[in-house]
């Protein structure tokens, strides 16, 4: 069976490594949860009937949403495909800017965002998602000419997943979203990575810092003495070695593609942190 891939490009994308943490994956789980779900390289390539995942960014969880919806996903693909025709400069910042009047903004139908939140992700420089103080959109034009909003036909193959499984959708804060994780469950977070520089990591208004790498760490803590498999991944900082000592550091190397400086992106060190052991077994 062909295996859905991530529909927008986003940071901290999974693509890039998405073998070597198949290694680290349990053999066996109940629920998989994704509680930073972000593009969803992970759970597309686990294609799990039963998942909870979770974004803190509404405009991502509204197309997840979206997709899940048979009425709303013809009507989002409509609208791509207009967007695809029209597309130039001035057509993405028509689009971009519909964010700037938020009683408007608010009236637009859910499949119009979404729609809207792909052209954008296609279109916009670096497929960056950045929002302003406003909580608006702020990414400027990608200079491409012409833009591939399916990928072939990965929407399709992404939404029969959704549908086709027991996935439930959230929105909401990452603790909150693994509250009912039972024994055996398998949770991986993917979080904005610690940094001691800027980055594009303010995915949504709020953004997240050390304060809340260390209250997830604590959750983390919390999963492993309720009897779950617990993954997590993240830069190699001395914060993150210090939170999760108890725990099996793994150390990776990585490439990055998205960065507000060019010189930036390439390969980073990474860690990948479980609470159990590696039981996988290599042919």
């Amino acid at each position: 069976m062909f295996k859905g891939k991530p529909f927008v490009k986003w940071a901290g994308g999974k693509r890039q490594i998405i073998d070597k943490l198949k290694e680290y994956v349990p053999d066996e789980y109940n629920t998989y949860y994704e509680p930073f779900i972000g593009g969803g390289a992970l759970l597309f390539e686990l294609s799990p009937k039963n998942a909870v995942i979770n974004d803190s960014n509404e405009e991502l969880m509204n197309v997840y949403r979206c997709l899940c919806d048979e009425e709303k996903f013809k009507k989002m693909c409509n609208l791509l495909n207009h967007y695809e025709a029209e597309h130039s400069e001035e057509f993405y910042y028509e689009i971009r800017n519909k964010d700037k009047n938020k009683n408007a903004y608010s009236r637009l139908s859910d499949y119009t965002k979404a729609a809207r939140t792909i052209y954008l992700n296609k279109a916009c420089f670096n497929g960056l998602y950045r929002v302003n103080k406003k909580n608006e959109f702020n990414v400027p034009f990608g200079k491409k000419t012409k833009i591939n909003t399916y990928e072939g036909s990965n929407l399709i193959t992404v939404s029969n997943y959704l549908t086709m499984n027991n996935i439930k959708i959230l929105s909401i804060d990452f603790e909150e979203a693994v509250k009912n994780v039972k024994p055996k469950d398998f949770i991986y977070f993917d979080p904005p990575y610690d940094s001691d520089t800027s980055t594009f990591n303010s995915y949504t208004e709020e953004g997240f810092d050390r304060n809340e790498q260390i209250r997830l760490a604590k959750v983390f803590k919390e999963l492993d003495k309720k009897g779950a498999y617990v993954m997590l991944s993240n830069h190699n900082t001395s914060l993150i070695n210090d939170l999760y000592k108890d725990y099996n550091i793994h150390l990776i190397e990585a490439k990055r593609n998205i960065n507000a400086n060019g010189k930036k992106r390439g390969k980073v060190e990474e860690v990948i942190i479980t609470n159990y052991e590696n039981n996988r077994n290599f042919e």
